[in-house]
């Protein structure tokens, strides 16, 4: 009897390079990827509602989304999915041996096939909810406005697999980073003023204009944002760099010694991906039903959360707690948190399982490789038991880290979003790692001394 899976087989792919690519092809494809996910960012959807106007800034850049574009829903579908799919297998509802070659097949093969859903039924269902409003409540609007968000969404899946098959690493992670990126960059320097006041719209330029007006009291949040953007990215790169090294040694050759590195951000930024997606939609989620007349996450002023658990996950600003009191915010400042940590530990455990980092798998690469811990008998499980030691806390303390610094970025106004300041910082730190590791075969003499490789 033919699998259900083995169908998936016929979904369209981008098939694998025949040859290792050089550092340009790789860079070449990868400023492809990223120019036409900005080009989707700017094209307006088609009989949209010509006044509407997005309040949904931090969770479209969590999601790699520009609400009211193609993109309207970014990543949202495919992250979605992900999510489902780790926890359907972590309950053993699918079961799938990633640790085996078919395996990992046989996931990316399921993982593809519920994006397509995501992407089709989570599109259809913001427009039919009034989240995106149509000019004209006809089912000829509707009907274009749906097809037009599961062609970008579409499109981003693709993009996404031109990137990890032909570029340098993740197309999801591109397109985050390149999203917060730009409106780090607007929210540093923009010269555009703000036309109540009169003051730059840019925090490095408000601080300058302040300077030289003598008006001292209009610095200080200004120069807590800067300096808690410039405080979580040192810490990012800082910890990025911690790592425990497990001594190894090849019994076969005599004084051959290496080491096993196990990084303290042992899954990276995926925990926070996950749970910062997990809570964009959940109020894009609420938004959705609130507007189809059922308020089961919360209610909503125009497109922000007021009350039930979509306005919990909604962190308020240390400036904002200070205006108003403490009192408005108690469930938020309690619930998020919480939320963040529970859901990176929770997700982060959830990979390590899925993608083949727990210790029975790095214990079986390493045994593979003829390596073997120094002063035992070469054998698997003393590997396993010697590398759980160090893997099972990682997972969990990278975890808490990660959600507790994007919480503080949250806090105290970084120049950006919290989680979004957080990922991009991991992501283009992974993403110079990556390259470093790959090699520059190919590239420019000023870029291999930019990047540190001469």
């Amino acid at each position: 009897m033919t699998d259900w899976v083995d169908y998936l087989k016929y979904l369209p792919e981008v098939k694998k390079p025949e040859k290792k690519l050089d550092f340009n092809e790789k860079l070449k494809w990868t400023l492809i990827v990223l120019v036409l996910f900005l080009f989707l960012s700017v094209v307006p959807l088609y009989g949209l509602a010509p006044n509407f106007v997005s309040q949904l800034q931090d969770l479209s850049l969590i999601l790699a989304a520009k609400i009211g574009s193609l993109i309207s829903l970014g990543i949202g579908p495919i992250v979605s999915g992900s999510i489902i799919l780790q926890l359907l297998k972590g309950a053993d509802v699918i079961k799938v041996d990633t640790n085996t070659k078919e395996g990992k097949e046989r996931y990316q093969l399921i993982q593809k096939g519920i994006s397509i859903l995501f992407i089709i039924v989570m599109n259809t269902m913001y427009v039919l909810s009034g989240a995106i409003p149509p000019s004209a409540p006809t089912a000829f609007n509707y009907a274009i406005m749906i097809m037009q968000l599961i062609f970008g969404g579409l499109l981003l899946m693709l993009f996404d697999e031109i990137c990890s098959k032909w570029g340098f690493g993740s197309g999801i992670s591109l397109f985050i980073a390149a999203g917060v990126s730009q409106e780090l960059f607007t929210q540093a320097l923009s010269p555009i003023r703000d036309p109540t006041s009169g003051y730059f719209v840019g925090k490095l330029l408000l601080i300058i204009q302040s300077l030289l007006a003598g008006q001292m009291e209009l610095l200080i949040w200004p120069l807590i944002s800067v300096a808690i953007t410039v405080a979580v990215f040192l810490l990012i790169v800082f910890a990025s760099s911690i790592q425990v090294n497990i001594p190894l040694t090849l019994g076969r050759v005599r004084g051959y010694n290496i080491k096993w590195p196990i990084k303290f951000f042992y899954t990276s930024n995926i925990p926070v991906i996950f749970a910062a997606s997990l809570i964009a939609m959940v109020q894009m989620l609420g938004l959705m039903l609130f507007n189809a007349g059922i308020p089961l996450l919360g209610t909503y002023s125009g497109q922000m959360p007021q009350t039930g658990i979509a306005s919990w996950l909604v962190f308020p600003s240390l400036r904002t707690i200070i205006e108003q009191g403490a009192t408005p915010f108690v469930a938020q400042l309690l619930f998020y948190p919480l939320f963040m940590i529970v859901g990176c530990v929770l997700f982060s455990i959830l990979w390590v399982q899925v993608g083949g980092q727990d210790a029975g798998s790095v214990a079986d690469q390493i045994h593979e490789s003829g390596l073997s811990i120094p002063g035992f008998r070469r054998d698997k499980r003393i590997v396993e038991r010697v590398v759980k030691r160090y893997i099972d806390p990682l997972t969990i303390l990278g975890a808490i880290s990660v959600a507790l610094l994007a919480v503080v970025a949250e806090l105290f106004s970084a120049l950006t979003s919290g989680t979004g300041l957080l990922l991009a910082v991991m992501i283009i730190h992974g993403l110079y790692e990556n390259i470093k590791r790959e090699g520059f075969q190919g590239a420019h003499p000023t870029i291999k001394k930019l990047l540190g490789a001469v």
